[in-house]
């Protein structure tokens, strides 16, 4: 059956007794029809049945039909949720604008139909326009990322007096989400407009609302502050809200923390944020506290982590005997914090025999759990008396191993930066890549290429075409450094 006929069949189906015929073929003239079936489908979007007026919406919008504007905001209306979906679809696809199309989107704004009211939002991004200011700042506070996120957007994009006054309304007294996240968008010079609320604020049943508030007051930077909201972590139940204040009094500076901060130390979302609060006071009392942490009574892998970390970088004196044996749990993440722990001590002044034994240990780490490589090297970085034994790792250790012993080198050695030279031919990809950064590390402090590498540069430039986009990238850093014409990746 050829276009022609199609478009007979449908246009005749379009009077059939059944509802569903009539939506069928409403779908179908707007996807084979013409300009000339417009006239059809603005009858059929008169249809008493709504799944053929939502069919009729859909098909004007698809054969993008001139003088559609009034059935379209008509449909808008519907009392039926798909046929507002299809048409405020119909209307953005169509690019309608005028006051008419602002209002029936600003109306929508405020739609039960989730989907409708994401239509709203992009169909009034798309004119540069808000539709109702009440509406639009009240779905900061949706339930759908999507939805407030666009709402957001516009609001940001949008704001004259008029919208910033009804976005200061809703930081003052809106509902739960929407008063939290216009206070978030609220510019500083905005913020002292908001202190009596902002007090009030603390005490909000929506822990968002609280979480907000202690940002802001923050930022106003009022005498009392601390006090205020050290009060009211005594009294804060809530985890999120319980993580903000601790930041906010860390941030402050309010050395009477402590106290507040414990009941919080082995809750495993907070403990990790109260833990870093302790090593920031730093005094006999917080680092015990913190010590107690991996001493007395199991916690989640994450306090133990940021436990870890804390006692390495604070130089705690009886940090080594509590990170050593963490290098066997179980858990990667425990085992991460300790190596980061132990790469903070390595920045103290320990006694040799110490540092011995964490150089052993993490020696040991290297060579034998591929899962924290990284951490593991960026521990050994703290301590350059352990070059040489990494050195000597280099011809017989696995790829990985290789690749991080190579990031470890010294990029201003004439020696290490042959070594450079010889593994930038290796089989693997993550050891060239490190090869090639060594390399260019070098030839950025030295201007040229170590002793014996004139050769290099062909090899060089092959590798700008290696299958690594990596290695591709770190091979053209050193030829830029050398100040070649193939510098280009």
């Amino acid at each position: 059956m050829g276009a022609d006929h199609q478009i007979a069949f449908f246009l005749r189906e379009l009077a059939a007794p059944e509802p569903w015929r009539r939506a069928a073929a409403a779908k179908g003239l707007g996807r084979i029809g013409r300009t000339e079936q417009v006239m059809a489908l603005i009858h059929a979007g008169r249809d008493t049945d709504p799944a053929v007026r939502a069919a009729a919406a859909l098909g004007l919008g698809r054969l993008g039909a001139p003088g559609a504007d009034e059935v379209l905001i008509a449909l808008m209306r519907d009392a039926d949720a798909q046929v507002r979906r299809r048409a405020s679809v119909a209307a953005r696809l169509l690019e309608l604008t005028g006051p008419a199309v602002t209002d029936a989107f600003g109306r929508l704004l405020r739609d039960p139909d989730r989907y409708v009211r994401l239509n709203a939002l992009t169909g009034l991004t798309r004119l540069k326009a808000i539709g109702d200011g009440k509406a639009l700042v009240l779905l900061l506070g949706d339930p759908d990322w999507r939805i407030w996120g666009h709402a957001r957007g516009l609001v940001a994009t949008q704001m004259d007096d008029d919208l910033r006054a009804e976005v200061l309304h809703t930081a003052r007294q809106g509902p739960g989400a929407a008063r939290a996240r216009a206070l978030e968008m609220l510019p500083a010079r905005d913020t002292h407009r908001l202190r009596d609320s902002l007090r009030e604020g603390l005490h909000n049943p929506a822990p968002e609302v609280r979480e907000a508030v202690v940002g802001k007051l923050v930022d106003l930077k009022k005498r009392g502050t601390a006090a205020l909201l050290l009060t009211v972590l005594q009294d804060e139940r809530h985890p999120d809200v319980a993580r903000r204040l601790l930041r906010a009094l860390g941030r402050l500076g309010e050395r009477r923390l402590l106290a507040a901060a414990l009941p919080w130390l082995d809750h495993p979302d907070v403990g990790p944020v109260a833990v870093d609060v302790l090593a920031d006071i730093g005094t006999p009392t917080a680092v015990r506290q913190i010590r107690s942490v991996l001493t007395q009574w199991p916690c989640h892998p994450a306090i133990q982590a940021a436990a870890a970390k804390a006692l390495g970088e604070l130089g705690d004196r009886k940090a080594l005997d509590l990170l050593l044996p963490l290098l066997n749990d179980e858990d990667r993440q425990v085992r991460s914090g300790a190596l980061t722990g132990l790469g903070g001590l390595g920045h103290h002044r320990l006694p040799p025999a110490e540092r011995r034994r964490a150089v052993e240990a993490l020696m040991h780490c290297l060579v034998s759990d591929p899962q924290v490589l990284w951490h593991t090297g960026s521990a050994l970085r703290s301590y350059p008396e352990v070059l040489p034994r990494v050195r000597g790792l280099l011809e017989e250790a696995a790829p990985d191993v290789r690749a991080t012993a190579l990031s470890l080198l010294d990029d201003t050695d004439e020696a290490d930066g042959r070594l450079f030279l010889t593994y930038l031919s290796d089989p693997d990809d993550d050891v060239r890549y490190q090869a090639a950064i060594g390399l260019g590390r070098y030839a950025e402090e030295h201007g040229a290429l170590p002793p014996g590498g004139d050769e290099a540069i062909s090899v060089l430039t092959a590798l700008t075409s290696d299958a690594s986009g990596g290695v591709r990238w770190a091979a053209a850093r050193v030829l830029r450094a050398l100040e070649t014409p193939d510098a280009d990746p």
